[in-house]
């Protein structure tokens, strides 16, 4: 049998990706009529959300009706499987009725208010930041006061008309549904269940506003590591424009502000990708450090340790984005003016000197290693940041897992650590690089990484790895054994012992 022909296109072409049904599909790219014995759901308004919906709906083998406010007009945006009628006509034929209208015009189905006696009513409504903070009650409480003689289920406020359309399979599966009402909350639950999505219940219609609240935070877990990166950035930026822009301009009166958008910027990604690095196994050494200190794995870590350990795969992210940033950057260093008037200016420094060959063989091969141990690491940080995808670390068991972010991770740092080293040669030893007094930017660099890859190192000798390993399985520093009644002699020589 071949496959069904993609769903028809609503609202002049939008959310246009095809939708996999299980029923036939018309030739005229509609939904086909479902069995009448279906069950029947009902949909007030026919916006972008109420047309995903009752397409979802559709192709899960249900008998929608759609209640509108100008049904004529509404029927050509919906597939032909979908009846548009009156919101009265929506509402009297269905036992279930999502509310896919703006809490604001809630107020306007006041009218229905005989038709919706003890029908379930589904907020799918979300409110927007503002009225989250200014408002205490939820907008599924709010529906609630209007409609005492209803059930009201808070569900499907998380999902997104495009992902409403395109399936599941492209969008979170997670569906939040609370309600006070047990067996609504169930008739629901089913409901989005068959719909493909999986059900997640949140307890009594309280917990709204804290459903509601979901689709307003934007990338959580993200704002700490990328407030910690621009922090690293900003400063390493200002240390670098003062040794490199500052100090010549002061002391030499050479003007080097053309450093600013290119160079000052490619000095100070790899500064923020190398510490970002060490700060991701940085917590686990102290995690390593605590639970041997108390001899146990059972004890809570403090709240800034527990929240640095959830956050490494975003600092772990953002240090791979430096990295590549860095690289990109590097590329485009022989592209500038000024690089070619250095390029000139040495030539005919090199000819007024009546120097036919210059060749340091020790810079050679330090720019050699020096490149190949910074792709090395790239290419590395670059298995990394493709492992913590969902979709890759779910094919990989936990010792796979494991050995890339762990092994490979400690690997990335050894070789970011050889690279800089390699960048910075004997620099670090001349008078000449310490500008106003200041070190140079890549030995501050080193300070962290260094202390992660010795103690690492240290954490691997049997000394600490065995007492390490039997924590972490469980053995415990004061651990009380009890011994049964009945072996008492063998109790006198424990004690004894």
């Amino acid at each position: 049998m071949s496959r069904p022909p993609v769903v028809a296109a609503t609202m002049s072409g939008e959310m246009d990706k095809p939708l996999i049904s299980r029923r036939l599909l018309d030739s005229d790219g509609s939904l086909a009529e479902p069995p009448s014995e279906a069950p029947k759901v009902g949909i007030v308004g026919s916006g972008d959300f109420a047309r995903s919906l009752a397409i979802r709906l559709v192709g899960s083998g249900f008998n929608v009706v759609v209640g509108s406010r100008n049904p004529k007009r509404a029927a050509r945006l919906f597939p032909s499987a979908v009846r548009v009628a009156l919101p009265a006509d929506a509402v009297s034929s269905s036992e279930v009725i999502f509310v896919a209208v703006f809490p604001e015009h809630y107020s306007s189905l006041c009218a229905l208010g005989e038709q919706l006696a003890g029908k379930i009513l589904v907020d799918v409504s979300n409110p927007t930041e503002q009225e989250h903070l200014q408002h205490r009650q939820s907008n599924a409480e709010h529906l609630a006061s209007l409609f005492p003689a209803c059930t009201v289920v808070k569900a499907l406020n998380v999902i997104s008309a495009w992902t409403l359309q395109a399936g599941p399979r492209d969008g979170n599966r997670q569906v939040p549904i609370c309600s006070d009402h047990m067996e609504a909350k169930r008739t629901v639950s089913e409901l989005v269940h068959a719909m493909g999505f999986l059900p997640v219940d949140m307890g009594s219609l309280v917990s709204a506003r804290e459903v509601e609240a979901m689709p307003l935070r934007l990338l959580p877990s993200w704002k700490v590591p990328v407030l910690l990166a621009l922090g690293l950035f900003v400063c390493f930026y200002i240390y670098n424009f003062i040794r490199d822009v500052v100090q010549p301009y002061v002391q030499e009166g050479k003007n080097k502000f053309y450093k600013l958008p290119v160079s000052l910027v490619n000095t100070t990604l790899p500064c923020v990708a190398y510490v970002l690095l060490s700060l991701v196994y940085l917590p686990g050494v102290l995690a390593a450090v605590l639970q041997l200190q108390r001899g146990t794995k059972y004890l809570r870590f403090p709240d800034w340790l527990d929240h640095w350990l959830q956050h490494r795969k975003q600092i772990g992210l953002l240090s791979f984005f430096c990295a590549l940033l860095h690289a990109l950057y590097s590329f485009c260093l022989p592209l500038r003016r000024s690089h070619r008037f250095d390029l000139v200016n040495l030539a005919v420094k090199q000819v007024l000197a009546n120097k036919s060959h210059l060749w340091i063989e020790e810079e050679v091969w330090r720019m050699e290693i020096y490149l190949s141990l910074g792709v090395l690491a790239l290419g590395t940080l670059s298995l990394l940041a493709i492992t913590s995808l969902p979709s890759i670390a779910n094919s990989l068991n936990w010792r796979e897992f494991s050995f890339v972010q762990s092994g490979l991770g400690l690997v990335a740092l050894v070789l970011s650590t050889l690279h800089t080293l390699t960048y910075g040669w004997t620099r670090a030893f001349q008078e000449s690089r310490y500008k106003f007094y200041l070190p140079p930017t890549f030995t501050l660099t080193l300070l962290v990484p260094c202390v992660v890859i010795l103690a690492r190192g240290l954490l691997l000798l049997p000394c600490f790895s065995r007492r390490l390993t039997k924590i972490r399985r469980g053995w415990e520093k004061d651990t009380i054994q009890f011994v049964l009644p009945a072996d008492h002699t063998q109790a006198q020589k424990t004690s004894q012992v």
